[in-house]
């Protein structure tokens, strides 16, 4: 493995394990793209393949960056978690979202040591990563489609109630200037709804991320349909995602360190620890740059970009 596969492989590893489109995918798709040696070095199906623990490894770099940037929220969620133990509780919204994350990282958590191995080995080459890149796009785009006819339904009801009730209550209101009236703001954590959710509900959004084990699927995208299905906002469901997949991916990538202080790590620290550099300082841009696209934006332009780029692909690994 040379240093520029490294380098490459490391910045898109970190960006596209935040970004809904398959940082798997990408990893099976690039090399087969640029075909020759990279192709022979990058292959993440190969019995023995030092490729795939480079890829893993590289979680700890990129769940590292996680870290860093909700170091906050992990001192409150750990903190959260010390209080329940300790005062057999589950009160606050620490103490609540704590376990939800420890509840939802179960069902991917056993489901990675059971079928991890038989999902790479069957499924980890190009066509069928392309072929699940393309349901992945699907799914982004099927998500958003069922969240915008979930919140437009509720929102008509609402407001023909709403008319109803205040053509009853015409004559009788007094009449209120619209420029002297001050409506009262009131201070919402972004947690509140999301600490809201049970127990079960929070399990089946974090149980979504079992998808990301085919090459191709998104975990962030997984995870953040689960939850704009299950009535959070795009924000909601995108800090929710990124809390989710850091102690799986943190998990991920601390089991295959001994894989690259062993034989398959053999001649490849140098290009490793370069990787790491590149996958942490992308990783910690894309969260940044995530936390403020989801303030006002949707899946959408990622669901347009999987549909074509596996499509691409698909095109090129067939014809080509």
């Amino acid at each position: 493995m040379t240093y520029l596969e490294a380098i490459v492989v490391g910045a898109f590893q970190g960006v596209t394990e935040l970004f809904p489109v398959s940082s798997l995918g990408h990893s099976v798709l690039i090399p087969a793209l640029v075909g020759g040696q990279w192709a022979r070095d990058l292959d993440v199906s190969a019995l023995d393949s030092p490729y795939l623990a480079f890829i893993v490894g590289l979680h700890v770099a990129t769940a590292a960056a996680l870290l860093l940037f909700f170091w906050r929220d992990w001192m409150r969620i750990i903190g959260g978690l010390w209080t329940s133990i300790r005062y057999r509780r589950v009160r606050t919204q620490a103490e609540r979202l704590s376990w939800l994350i420890i509840l939802a990282s179960i069902p991917v958590g056993l489901s990675g040591l059971l079928l991890e191995h038989l999902f790479r080995t069957t499924l980890g080459n190009p066509i069928p990563a392309a072929s699940f890149l393309i349901a992945n796009g699907f799914v982004l785009y099927l998500g958003e489609r069922l969240r915008r006819r979930a919140v437009r339904e509720p929102a008509t009801t609402t407001s023909r109630a709403s008319r109803s009730v205040m053509d009853q209550q015409t004559d009788v209101l007094p009449a209120v200037d619209a420029a002297t009236e001050v409506l009262p703001v009131v201070a919402v954590s972004p947690d509140d709804r999301l600490t809201r959710l049970s127990f079960a509900r929070g399990t089946l959004i974090g149980a979504a991320q079992i998808l990301a084990l085919l090459p191709g699927i998104s975990r962030s995208g997984a995870t953040m349909v689960a939850g704009l299905l299950a009535g959070l906002s795009h924000e909601e469901a995108a800090r929710f995602s990124f809390l989710l997949a850091t102690p799986v991916i943190l998990a991920a990538g601390v089991l295959k360190i001994p894989d690259l202080l062993g034989p398959l790590g053999a001649g490849i620290h140098g290009p490793v620890l370069a990787g790491s550099v590149a996958s942490f300082a992308s990783a910690y841009l894309a969260v940044r740059f995530l936390t403020r696209y989801f303030h006002t934006r949707t899946l959408t332009p990622f669901a347009v970009y999987c549909g074509l780029a596996g499509l691409t692909s698909l095109l090129l690994l067939t014809l080509g």
